[in-house]
């Protein structure tokens, strides 16, 4: 019952639930409104065939309710004259004639039920004919019939004198009317479910076109809740919201799925780069706590024993490094800095390890200050890395190459070295945490592979990017920083 009760509140039954009642409630409203006017229109239309066809029989009428002598219903049909006008009476259709003087006696009745009665018309409503000349309405005429039936009376005036001499009444049974208002009923009732019928379908296949991605979806979250990624979202070729919201998904799952793969490369490699010197460190111990390696040669591998903890520490606050730059928007409180002294800096720092390399040293910078928006410790460590890469790499007594120009509103910041030209397939990955080529593995004895990743890093927290080039043994790297 419980689950019954949860279905039942789900959105299908929602959406079909409120389209449904509007259409009821619209068809109510309709149905309403036309029975209405169409009930009032047949009872206009029968009122004025009962006000007709009693002035009809009342013109014919003046001369004997003139002369007033006939007393009784059995002496006006004596007379041959009135013969013809229970005649013309009699043709009428489903109506009754009555007759009355002007105290509402009934003369003359074509219902056979009321012969020899003494019949005698209301009070309110003789008034109101002998008043306004017509009345029409339903009425039992005090009891004289046993249901409501549609009555018009019309007054008897003399065209000579202008006197009024009596009244005549017309009576229908009003079946009619209710035949035709049943008819309409009926006919609704059969639109009305069919209406109902073809909007419950419609509703049914257009909500459930709805509910199905969000099923597919909520599925997927839950896919994804235990790892699975692989999931994707069918758009079943929509160009809709829904259809957006699949595709949007879809980002999303790719977007999941890459960092799962991230995270899961961050973890090997960094399981990797833990281990080399943590087992040098194990193995080295235990070598002299065994007695493996001679006493002469404990304090060489203690010395590597302390490089390789150095080296450890190092890795592990560069990861530190690269969580606290994540987690920094050097963009929030909008602060400017002279790049160009930042570069002056860096060059003055670096003198030794280039000085090592016998590199010679080309500087583009500008006398004039430039002043870019961000974090200048931050763009400090660019420019030092990239700076560090490149003399790292350049072949021993080339020239590196450091300037910045202004171009399309930005300045743009290039660091140059020649060395040995960088596989094509390769560019694309000197960013990637902890990735080292293998020339790279065997000359970079101490490196850790983030020092481009730390680069990237900052200038992604900038709002900015790197490129870098490298044909011909001339590698490039390329950035840009606003100027505001």
């Amino acid at each position: 019952m419980k689950r019954l009760r949860e279905q039942f509140r789900g959105l299908y039954w929602r959406q079909m639930s409120i389209t449904v009642g509007m259409v009821l409630l619209t068809l109510v409203l309709l149905g309403t409104v036309f029975f209405s006017l169409s009930y009032n229109y047949a009872r206009g239309q029968k009122t004025d065939e009962l006000l007709e066809r009693a002035q009809v029989v009342s013109r014919l009428s003046v001369r004997y309710l003139e002369s007033g002598r006939y007393l009784t219903m059995e002496e006006l049909r004596q007379d041959q004259v009135f013969q013809q006008l229970a005649a013309t009476a009699a043709m009428i259709s489903d109506m009754d004639i009555l007759v009355c003087d002007e105290e509402g006696h009934v003369l003359l009745s074509t219902d056979e039920t009321m012969e020899g009665q003494s019949i005698t018309i209301p009070e309110g409503v003789m008034s109101a004919v002998l008043e306004q000349g017509t009345w029409a309405g339903r009425s039992r005429l005090d009891q004289l019939y046993e249901s409501k039936r549609f009555v018009g009376g019309v007054s008897v005036v003399s065209p000579t004198t202008g006197k009024v001499l009596g009244s005549v009444f017309t009576v229908s049974s009003g079946d009619t009317v209710d035949a035709l208002w049943r008819t309409f009923a009926g006919l609704l009732v059969m639109t009305a479910l069919v209406v109902l019928m073809i909007s419950f379908v419609a509703t049914s296949v257009t909500t459930m076109r709805q509910i199905k991605p969000i099923r597919e979806m909520a599925q997927a979250t839950r896919c994804y809740a235990e790892g699975d990624f692989d999931i994707r979202m069918n758009d079943y070729g929509r160009d809709d919201e829904i259809g957006e919201l699949a595709a949007s998904f879809n980002n999303m799952a790719e977007r999941l799925q890459q960092t799962e793969r991230q995270r899961r490369e961050f973890i090997a490699n960094i399981s990797h780069e833990l281990k080399t010197p943590m087992t040098t460190i194990a193995g080295y111990t235990d070598g002299i706590l065994d007695g493996t390696i001679p006493p002469e040669n404990e304090k060489q591998y203690l010395q590597i024993i302390a490089n390789e903890s150095r080296r450890l520490s190092r890795l592990v606050r560069r990861m530190l490094d690269v969580s606290q730059l994540q987690a920094m928007d050097p963009l929030r409180n909008g602060n400017h800095f002279d790049i160009c002294e930042s570069m002056r800096r860096v060059l003055i720092s670096m003198e030794k390890k280039i000085n090592d390399r016998h590199l010679d040293v080309e500087a583009d910078i500008p006398d004039e200050p430039i002043l870019v928006l961000g974090d200048n410790d931050m763009i400090t460590q660019v420019l030092y890395n990239l700076l560090e890469n490149a003399a790292k790499f350049a072949r021993e007594g080339s020239t590196l190459y450091l300037g910045v120009a202004m171009m399309d509103g930005k300045a743009r910041v290039t660091v140059r070295n020649v060395g040995d030209t960088i596989p094509a397939e390769e560019l694309p990955l000197l960013f990637e945490r902890f990735h080292k080529s293998d020339k790279s593995r065997s000359e970079d004895k101490d490196g850790y592979g983030l020092g481009l990743y730390i680069v990237k890093t900052i200038l992604q927290q900038h709002k900015e990017d790197i490129s870098v080039t490298s044909e011909n043994g001339v590698t490039t790297f390329t950035f840009s920083l606003r100027v505001e």
